[in-house]
Order: structure tokens, then sequence, then C-alpha cells
């Protein structure tokens, strides 16, 4: 099973962005120095706590900073780009990163987001423009110059000029680089785009049939293009923190930024926008319980190093098997020395259970 990380980035509003962003890059070394296989940078314009409209700036300085980790935009909303000129950057950086280097992809889930776009989420805009997108992009990398009219976007194969000002760049990877797709809603449509195309699928975990429908959904998507799935590639992205006791992991956590992000911006987010029920393990109980105890008790992988195996042992039973676990990474610059020796026991002392699954 591969280790990973998941960075929104996370900073509090109050953390300047200069200051986060070198947190975050000293972050990326710090995984590459540890074994991480691979890490995931978000990417929002409207979200404080997620300070980064460009996580292609982070993976480019990274590279330079790192020596086997691959890095990856998790992920380029694609509403929001221009496909051609994405195209461009996305091939520009996998020859910088010579093979280290994933695409992912996503749809736009925060409603702030879309409204600086003006996009229609609820007409399904933003999921058309995604898959026009998309369709673009593979095909200037697999075919060249093209002439594409799209409901969105239109490109036309450019005049060679002087015999040698012409479409020219194309991917490193052949024909390009891997590429995830993140799914957060259950059953999530996104998911099955991931299923038809053979991309790796990337769930935000919450509770496990929440998680669950996500596999659904890829089985459903890969049915429509006569595809096997393979469980291999699914990662599941999960709040993981591993101290010497469970007392102590879950003091650590509560007190410190894994729990303020929740209980200042995701719990927030999650609840406002109805999703109480993929965050119950039950549907009876209260929509008040749901706090930072109760996804420490129901949902994250927090505790001891032998707490941390046994829950992940069981979700990998309980899901039918994934291949990439992604903890997700907050802003722990007040408490670095922990959050360090965390990443420590969890690469040292639960991973090595998990590598042969």
């Amino acid at each position: 099973m591969k280790l990973g990380a998941f960075m929104m980035p996370s900073h509090p509003p109050e953390r300047g962005i200069y200051e986060g962003y070198q947190w975050d890059l000293a972050q990326l070394e710090l995984f590459d120095r540890l074994g991480f296989d691979e890490a995931w940078i978000g990417e929002h314009f409207t979200a404080p706590w997620e300070p980064n409209p460009a996580p292609d700036l982070l993976i480019a300085q990274a590279l330079l900073r790192t020596k086997r980790i691959v890095l990856a935009p998790g992920a380029h909303l694609l509403p929001y780009h221009h496909p051609v000129e994405l195209a461009h950057r996305v091939a520009f950086l996998d020859h910088i990163a010579q093979g280290r280097y994933m695409l992912g992809i996503g749809i736009s889930a925060l409603p702030s987001d879309l409204g600086l776009f003006n996009i229609d989420a609820a007409a399904g805009q933003n999921r058309r423009m995604t898959l026009e997108s998309l369709d673009i992009m593979l095909r200037l990398w697999t075919e060249g110059p093209i002439k594409y009219d799209g409901e969105f976007w239109s490109v036309r194969p450019p005049e060679t000029q002087f015999d040698f000002l012409k479409l020219h760049i194309r991917p490193f990877q052949k024909p390009h680089p891997p590429i995830g797709i993140a799914g957060l809603s259950p059953n999530s449509e996104t998911l099955k785009i991931a299923g038809e195309r053979g991309f790796m699928p990337l769930s935000v975990s919450l509770n496990l049939a929440h998680t669950a429908s996500h596999w659904l959904s890829v089985e459903a998507g890969a049915a429509r293009s006569g595809r096997t799935p393979d469980r291999r590639d699914w990662r599941l992205v999960k709040e993981v923190y591993v101290a010497r006791t469970d007392a102590e992991a879950r003091r650590f956590v509560r007190e410190g930024a894994m729990g303020r992000a929740w209980r200042e911006y995701l719990l927030p987010f999650y609840l406002g926008s109805g999703m109480h029920a993929s965050i119950k393990v039950d549907p009876s109980h209260a929509d008040a319980s749901l706090d930072v105890d109760y996804l420490l008790e129901h949902s994250w992988f927090v505790g001891s190093p032998q707490t941390v195996i046994d829950k992940i042992g069981s979700h990998q039973q309980r899901t039918g098997g994934f291949g990439g676990l992604l903890a997700m990474v907050y802003d722990m610059s007040g408490e670095a020395e922990r959050w360090t020796e965390s990443l420590e026991l969890l690469t040292q002392e639960v991973m090595p259970h998990f590598r042969d699954v």
C-alpha cells in the first residue's frame, strides 16, 4: 500500500501566505526524507483556510528540494482554466519533473469559487466544462494540433509559420502523466469519470458507507467503458495522527491545528452543505453530536501505532481494499516536533504492516 500526503494546503487565516508557503515546502522535503511515495496539493481561489490558487508553483519549487517523492496537483479545477493553456503547463512541468509528476483534476466543490467564476453548478455546468476540458487536453497530448468546437471552448490548429512556429510541447510521460480524480460526494458522479477513463480515484473518506459508495461509483463508471478497475489505484484521503499512546494522540489532535481546522472550517462547511449523513457512522446519531470528538472516535486514524494499524486494517477489510493512504496535512508549525514524531511513527511502525497489502 502506498503512503502519500494530501495538502489542501491548510493554514489558519491569520497565517501569512509567504510563511504558509515556506511551511508547505518544508513539509514536502520532510515527506521525501521519510519515504512518502507521493503528495497531492490542492487548488482553491476563495478559501482563506486553503490559500493556494497555483499548486504547480509549489510543485516546481519542491521538485528542486526533493529526490524521489512523486508530486501532483490535487487537483487543478478544470472549469477555471483554458484547456490549451493548462495542457501546456502540465506538459512543461512533466518534463521538469522527469517522471515525478502526476495530474489531479477536479470539477470544483466550493460554492464561493464557483460564484467567483460565475459557473452554474446546479445546472451541471462545472461538470460539463470539466469533461470538455479533459477531452481537449487529452487530444492535444495524443493527437497534436486539433480543431475543436465545444460548448465552452474552441480550439484551432495553428498554422505553421517560418517552418518553426507551431504546437510542439507534449508531456514527458507517454501518452500523458498518470491522472487522478478526487471525489467527495456520496455515490460520487466525479469518481464515475475515474472508472470510465481508467484514472486513479481519490476518495475524501468520511464514514465507511460514504467511502464504500465511492468504489461503487468507480465500478459503475468502469462498466460504461468495459474496464475492470484496479483497487490498487484507489487512494483514501484520511486524517492520520500517531503518538505513543491513544490518549496523547487524541489530546494533540483535539488541542492542535487539526482539531482547530475542523472546528472552525471543515465541520461548518460539511454540515452547512448538508453532509451530516456522510459523517455519521449510525443514522440515529444526533446532528449535535458531530464534533471533533465524534470524528476522533469514529472516523480518523488517530492513536498509538497499534491503534492506527488496527483502524487502517479494518478499513481495508470493510471497504474491500484500497491501494493508497493519503494523510491529510494541516499547518502544524506550532507543534512541529510532535507532528514530526507522528510522521516518523507512521512511516516506521505503522506502514511496514501494509507494504505488501
